[in-house]
């Protein structure tokens, strides 16, 4: 449900985001999520801004769901690399992407699920780094799914900033 939501955010401004299209996404219901969750606001305040940027993983491996979607996808972007227009939009793209990742780790600075201090802009990059070489690694690779893969690869990015529980809470 909340890779499909964040699937969904990446696509529409807050005040365009429904249950249906997030249902839709999700291949459920609008009616299951609000008897799960009760409402939008509802939904998006149990997604805490980690597991919104570990849901960004499933986006990725949507371009890798089988090796040959995934020599498709790297065919598109040597299209877009080659051509300025283009790589123009990409560029776009890529750093709408970096600016979501940096207000999603903010985000969890903030809550407390990363540690205080964090430099947001270098996170954030690491981050953008680690998904799309991780990408290009599993079509080298080809083991396990591309989606463990990337969750794999994101939680090795981030464990040096997670937030240690005390004794007997369970460390994420």
């Amino acid at each position: 449900m909340f890779a499909a939501l964040v699937r969904v955010m990446q696509r529409r401004g807050p005040a365009e985001l429904t249950l249906r299209d997030i249902a839709a996404e999700a291949g459920v219901t609008a009616g299951a999520l609000v008897q799960r969750f009760g409402s939008k606001r509802a939904m998006l305040l149990t997604l805490s801004p980690l597991e919104a940027l570990r849901s960004v993983t499933a986006v990725h491996a949507q371009l890798a769901s089988s090796p040959r979607a995934a020599l498709r996808n790297l065919a598109y972007l040597h299209n877009d690399l080659a051509d300025p227009v283009l790589h123009r939009h990409l560029l776009r793209m890529s750093r709408a992407a970096r600016a979501h990742y940096e207000k999603l780790v903010a985000g969890a600075v903030a809550v407390g699920e990363l540690r205080a201090g964090t430099n947001v802009q270098a996170l954030a990059r690491s981050i953008e780094v680690t998904l799309n070489g991780s990408f290009l690694n599993w079509t080298l690779y080809r083991e396990g799914s591309a989606a463990g893969w990337l969750r794999a690869d994101l939680e090795a990015t981030l464990r040096p900033y997670l937030v240690r529980r005390k004794k007997g809470v369970r460390e994420r």
